[in-house]
Formats: structure tokens, sequence, C-alpha cells
């Protein structure tokens, strides 16, 4: 933890920075505004303490236009109720009174450091995942991990992190598909001062921020194919240049990359280097999308439930078995992400002494187990299980109509849903039907004349 100080408040700030280092931060201090600044654009810093008296909005303003994401908290002497509105209101996320008591000092440390995503996981198939990530963790080869949008690739990485060599080191991440490519060279590297128009001073990249430590490039396949191979030679040389600079720079990281698409295919069409792929796939980590590790899903399911009744002060209430079995049925295609997300609703919509069915809903208000697409989808899933089961001794042809029509039946009717579950397009499905309405196949249940009906 990387703790700046700014402003001296007659000393009730230096405790502050007392406790802060007893609980293991390394505090750096800086009289005002502009030295402050300085101060994370050479070092960089998880947390920034303010005095209230300083001009926190100013602070805050700078730290957004030069992209630092550092999170602010206002300190104050006494109980300035109007003090502690405006620094909030400023931009400041917190606002702590002196002088200081050590264990809110302790907790607002604590929440900063702690990653808020928790590593939640009961699945064999992840259990495999984890065993590896934590038998290469304390070396310093990089590792990229894989898998789906919301599989959970960055808590993983922080988990890797958290079990090196480098754990008491700075671990800093960089969304590569969340900051545009002019900018983001100078977000890896740094800049100088006039190296472009609004670099108004020299600022550290990523790269040095990370120094000693482990430095993510999260969907590192969005990067732009000529900023690769600048990145590659870092990666071979251990060395950097800012933008603008004419001396490289040292620097000490492990690389850890994150991307939800096939590298190896990417590299084949010519979107991403091959050596590049070769230096940071010394070890891969792929993450089983969520409906290939069921068994965590009404495990991460329970935690999220429990999560956020806390974070929004209310009781923590159990899933009824109805909403248990509604969850552990879902198809949840944007993984644990998604889940977390329905959870979270669930918690704030239930009303009764448990989250019952009637809570989980989808973000537009659609109950999940009612008739919706997904409730749809969830009942065609059964379908398909039942047809399964006889399979044996009889055609393809019937099978495949079976399903068909087993499926647009639990749609009730609804081409589109039947074919997004059948993966198949509209035109075939299409074509199906009017084959077996057109030849005049018998049907082999009720629900397929329904089907048909439904469809003519």
């Amino acid at each position: 933890m990387r703790l700046l100080i700014i402003g001296r408040l007659n000393g009730e700030l230096v405790t502050a920075s007392r406790i802060a280092m007893n609980r293991g931060a390394a505090v750096t201090q800086a009289d005002g505004i502009e030295q402050g600044l300085n101060a994370l654009r050479a070092k960089g810093a998880d947390l920034v303490m303010v005095d209230v008296s300083l001009p926190i909005r100013t602070l805050v303003a700078a730290l957004a236009e030069e992209r630092i994401r550092t999170p602010v908290v206002a300190c104050g002497t006494g109980t300035d109720a109007k003090a502690a509105v405006a620094a909030i209101q400023a931009g400041a996320k917190e606002y702590i009174p002196l002088p200081p008591d050590p264990e809110l000092i302790a907790a607002v440390l604590e929440a900063v450091a702690a990653d808020a995503r928790s590593f939640v996981w009961h699945d064999p198939a992840m259990e495999r995942v984890v065993r590896l990530a934590e038998q290469v963790a304390r070396s310093d080869a990089s590792v990229l991990i894989t898998g789906e949008s919301g599989t959970g690739k960055e808590v993983l990485a922080r988990h890797v992190h958290a079990r090196s060599n480098r754990a008491q080191k700075p671990f800093v991440s960089v969304n590569c598909a969340a900051i545009p490519d002019a900018l983001l060279e100078s977000e890896l590297f740094g800049h100088e001062k006039g190296a472009f128009t609004g670099a108004v001073a020299r600022r550290i990249g990523r790269f040095e921020e990370a120094n000693g430590g482990t430095l993510l490039l999260d969907e590192i396949s969005e990067m732009d194919v000529r900023l690769q191979a600048k990145l590659l030679r870092a990666l071979q040389e251990r060395v950097i240049d800012r933008v603008g600079g004419t001396q490289p720079v040292k620097v000490d990281i492990r690389v850890l990359a994150t991307s939800n698409r096939n590298l190896a295919e990417e590299a084949r069409r010519g979107t991403f280097r091959e050596d590049l792929l070769y230096r940071l796939n010394v070890v891969q980590l792929r993450l089983p999308p969520l409906r290939d590790r069921p068994a965590d899903i009404l495990e991460l399911a329970t935690h999220f439930a429990r999560k956020y009744a806390e974070a929004n002060g209310l009781a923590v209430r159990p899933l009824s078995a109805e909403a248990r079995r509604l969850v552990a049925q879902g198809a949840w295609p944007g993984n644990v992400r998604e889940l977390e997300n329905t959870l979270h609703r669930a918690v704030l919509l239930a009303s009764g002494p448990e989250i019952d069915v009637e809570a989980i809903r989808s973000p537009d208000g659609e109950a999940l187990g009612g008739g919706g697409a997904a409730g749809a989808a969830a009942r065609a899933v059964q379908a398909a299980e039942a047809v399964a089961r006889g399979f044996v001794g009889r055609s393809l042809a019937e099978v495949e109509r079976d399903l068909i029509l087993d499926t647009l039946d639990h749609c009730l009717g609804n081409r589109t849903h039947a074919a997004k579950i059948l993966g198949i397009s509209i035109r075939t499905l299409r074509n199906k039907l009017n084959e077996y309405t057109g030849a005049g196949i018998p049907v082999a249940e009720p629900g397929h004349t329904r089907a048909l009906a439904a469809y003519g």
C-alpha cells in the first residue's frame, strides 16, 4: 500500500501517517496540491489523504485530466459537517475526522488495499486452474490468463500476485481496451514534459509505477499492433522509453496479461504479434465459463447475496429453495459478472425473509423464472435433456425434429428464442418447420402439435 499525504494540519496528518506506516503502508508527504501532483507523477500511489482546507476540486480535476486513477480521501480537524460535504462534492471518496482514530485509518487502508471482488470457487474445474496458478505464482514467468468476458480473469491475476514473492509490492492494472490507442503508449511508458499537447509535466507510466511488483495488461488483444512492438522490447529488455524521452529506464516487473480472444488465431490473422504471444504465454491459465463450473454458481450466489446485503446495510437473507434452483439452472452467458449483478439486484428487490424467485430479475425487470427469454431458455434446456434420454433406437431425423419442436414449444412459439437456443438461423428453423408442416410428418407429442400451431 502506497499512501500519499498532502498537507500538514498542525501535525494531525503526521499522526495519521504513523498509524498508516504501522499498518504496513509506505507513506510519502507533500505540503501542497502541486507538490502532491508531482509526487504522483513521479512515484504513483494507491491512496491520497489530503487536508480538507486545500483545493480538493483542483486536485481531483488534475487527476482526471492526467488520467491518474488514485482515490482521494479528505481529512479535517473537528466535526465540520459543511467541510466534509464540500469535500465529497469536490470528488473525495471519504472524509476522515482528525485527530485520527487508528481503527478508522486501518479500515480505510484495508478497503483500498483489499480486492473487493473476492476470489470464490468450489468447482473441481476451477480447483485445477487455481492449483496451477499457485504453482507458478512464485516464479517471475509471464502468465497469460484467458477466458470469456466476466469469468474473473483480473481476480485470478490478483490471486497470482498475492501468492507471489512480489505480494508486498505494487499491483498495477491497465485496461488496454478502455484507453484510446493514442494515449495508451503514454499510459504504459510515461512521458516527458512537452512530449505532446497536454503533457504539462513529466509523468511516470504504469511500467515504472509497478516497478518491483506486478503489471497486469488487461484485454491485451485490444492493443494496437504498432504498440505491441514497443511492449515486446520492454518485456525482453526490461527497459522502457518514456514518450519524448531520450534515456531508457530500467524496470523490474512481472507481467500478467488477460484476453477473451484466441490470441493464436489473432496472430494468424496478423492482428497480434506472434513473438509477443510467445513472450507472454510462458504459462497459460484458462478460466472455464460459469456454465462449465456448476458447483461455483450457488457458492458465488451466496457470497454475492451476503456481500451486497452488507454493502447496502440490509439484513443478510438466504436464497429460497426455488431461487437456488433457478440460479443453478441459469445459462449465465455473462458469467460471474452477470451472476453478481443479478444477485445485487435481487438483494435490493427482495421483500421477505428469503430472496425468492420474484426478486431474481433481468436488467429490464423481467422475472428470470417467468415467461421471458431466460426462463424459456431454462425450460428448453430441461426439454432437451429429456429428449436426450430417448435418443437410442431412433433415427437422426426423428431426434432433430423432436428437439426443434420441443424447443419451439417451450419458447411458447417464439422462433427467435428457439433458433438462438438451437444454435441455428431463423431461416434454417423456418425451412425445417415448413418441411414438417408441408410433408405431414407425424408428431410424437401433444406439445409438438401446439408448436406447429403456434408457428402456423
